[in-house]
């Protein structure tokens, strides 16, 4: 825990040190250089076809990556609220252009993590080497359980499932962001609330 004799001026310290296992001097040594942007709700943080140089961790504020279609549809790939990472991890870790959008959702204040400093954070910092590892871990088998669920599972179990993952968007997200998430239909969305509802079933 962090002592109340210490004083956190950014999230991002904090994390590293309720998460990361770091101390506090460690997190804001390795943190110094960091630079912070913030976006205004609706501005693109990265365009398909760019490259993607950082990883971003929402400090505050919600954004979403998304893939455009060729009938222009959205797909909704992610959600990134408070103390969440985003990325595209082929075009940061591969060098290739991005396939996708990343957008604000709400005003964010975001952190940008270069490629070059976690291999530093890495090698300097065993702490933050065992989490980056652990996180790559987290993230490889949330993938696999989207795979699986977008596959295999119905309309409802996805949307509950979506509410395990994102205790706290349902008021904050568009409808028709969530069904896009969800691979459904705002209609199908809706009617798998309201027989939700029926069964008296009520988000934590």
């Amino acid at each position: 825990m962090i002592s109340e004799n210490n004083k956190i001026e950014f999230p991002f310290d904090a994390y590293l040190v309720e998460t990361a296992g770091m101390t506090l001097d460690e997190a804001l040594h390795i943190t110094a250089d960091l630079k912070r942007i913030k976006y205004k709700k609706g501005n693109i943080v990265l365009r398909k076809g760019d490259l993607c140089n950082h990883s971003f961790f929402v400090e505050k504020g919600l954004l979403r990556s998304y893939m455009l279609e060729d009938d222009g549809k959205e797909r909704v790939i992610q959600f990134a609220p408070e103390n969440w990472f985003i990325v595209d991890r082929s075009s940061v870790y591969f060098n290739d252009t991005s396939e996708s959008f990343i957008e604000a959702v709400e005003d964010s204040e975001v952190v940008l993590l270069s490629e070059n400093f976690i291999c530093k954070a890495n090698e300097n910092n065993s702490s933050f080497s065992k989490f980056n590892d652990k996180l790559l871990h987290n993230h490889i088998r949330q993938l696999q359980k989207r795979i699986n669920l977008l596959l295999g599972a119905t309309a409802e179990n996805r949307y509950l499932s979506f509410i395990e993952t994102y205790p706290d968007l349902l008021l904050r997200v568009p409808q028709w962001m969530i069904a896009s998430y969800l691979g459904i239909t705002p209609e199908s969305l809706s009617r798998v609330r309201k027989e939700l509802a029926h069964k008296n079933f009520k988000p934590n």
